[in-house]
Order: structure tokens, then sequence, then C-alpha cells
């Protein structure tokens, strides 16, 4: 029998942490609750105390967030599964990072298949460069992607990024270093992500980074060239957004 999987639970409603608790028990039997916590100062107490390898993270508490924990913490060295019952709540941060989160009511699937992530990661002996990740994003400072891939994940620079495109239900980078991958989240997602990086949607299949643009050539739409010479369409409908955030006006 492998190994039980010592967890830790921190909300502030106390029907929820039974609920979890209750609904681990019956549902993930590779899982032990080591303590439930109603707020982040006794959450970090507990940490510290029972050193659990997953934590379940209410997001909005009182007294301090989710954040606020892990932001006072020396290091994050165990595997965190987000709870929140606001679906936009920070999303984007946890997703850059590579995190999992539930959203409430907890959904029985959604829940087996966050622990089975965690239990598959736990293998893995980069969890730290995620943590890393996911408090510099929670700070404010979204400047790496955690790009999940079939074998693990990579961490990439968004200034490495020359630009990404569609590829139906996918999204395709195209690194500055000519290494590309093939991510299985769609565009509008990364544009959501990326457009404080300096990021333009130029077209319905083309995000680019306007820090790469050396040239744009006059057309219906007109022509994008980036440094390494690659020509991208501009849509005629992003034409005068794109030369507002270039500077060259319209």
């Amino acid at each position: 029998m492998t190994d039980l999987l010592s967890a830790l639970i921190v909300d502030d409603e106390k029907d929820s942490r039974e609920s979890l608790q209750s609904y681990l028990g019956k549902y993930c039997p590779e899982v032990r609750v080591v303590g439930t916590c109603p707020d982040i100062q006794s959450a970090a107490e507990a940490i510290d105390a029972h050193q659990p390898q997953l934590v379940f993270l209410d997001i909005e508490m009182p007294y301090g967030n989710a954040f606020d924990l892990l932001d006072q913490l020396e290091s994050i060295d165990f595997e965190i599964v987000f709870v929140t019952a606001y679906s936009q709540y920070a999303i984007p941060a946890l997703n850059l990072s590579a995190a999992y989160y539930l959203l409430k009511p907890i959904d029985i699937d959604e829940l087996i298949a966050a622990v089975a992530k965690v239990r598959a990661q736990l293998q893995e002996q980069d969890r730290l460069v995620r943590a890393a990740v996911l408090r510099e994003h929670l700070q404010g400072r979204p400047h790496r992607l955690v790009l999940p891939l079939i074998d693990g994940f990579e961490v990439v620079e968004a200034a490495d990024i020359l630009y990404c495109e569609a590829a139906d239900n996918f999204t395709r980078f195209y690194l500055s270093s000519g290494v590309q991958h093939l991510i299985c989240r769609k565009l509008k997602f990364y544009e959501a992500l990326l457009e404080a990086q300096g990021f333009c949607r130029i077209h319905r299949s083309t995000l680019v980074n306007l820090s790469f643009v050396q040239r744009y050539i006059k057309g219906k739409g007109g022509t994008v060239v980036l440094k390494n010479g690659k020509e991208l369409s501009v849509a005629q409908s992003k034409k005068a957004v794109f030369l507002e955030r270039l500077g060259g006006g319209v």
C-alpha cells in the first residue's frame, strides 16, 4: 500500500472544513487529514507543526486571505489546492503558476482529479520552482509562465516569447530560442495573462510580443515583421489597437 498523503484544510467556514474532510475520507482514502484551521494564523502554526504535503487553502478569509498566509511563509514546500467560491478571484495567477484550484461547492470528480495531480506532482523534484513562480505572480510580478507539458512543465520568461498562435483549443508558443511548445489552453486565456506584459492580439489566431516587432508594412490590415524576420498578418479589425499599442498612431 502506498504512503498516505498528509493534508491540512484551511477554511474559515466550519461547514466547509467538515464537508471537505468528509469528502476526502470517502472519496480520497489516500489522503490523511492532519488538521483543520479557521484562519491564517492557526494555519501558519499548523503548517510548521505538521509539515503537510498538501494544503487545501480557502482564498478569502477574515483577518487575511490565502495569499497573506503564503507571503508570510519562509518557503512553500508543499502542494496547494486553492478552494474558492469566486470563479475569477486570482485564477489567472493560479493558472500561471500551474497551481490547482477547486470552486465551491466542491465537485467530487474535480476533487479526486486534483488529489491525483498532486500525488503525481509530488514525484517531481522541482515543485519549489513552481512555488517560487506562484509567489511571484501573487505579488503582482507575473513575468514568468509555467507551461504544462506532457512530461512535466517548463518555466518560460514572458520576455522570451516571440508570439503565440491559436491551434483550435491549443496555443503554440514560439520562443526567441527557436523552441516551440503546444499547450492545451486557448489563446484567449494567454491573451488575458500576457496583455500587461506588452503582448497584443493582432489577429484572431495571433498574439505578438510588441518588443520583438521590428517593422510594420501597411496594408488593409498590414503585416508585422519580427526581429527574426518572421512576418505575421494583422487583421483589419485589430489594426487600430495594434498601432496605438505600438505607439505609431492610426
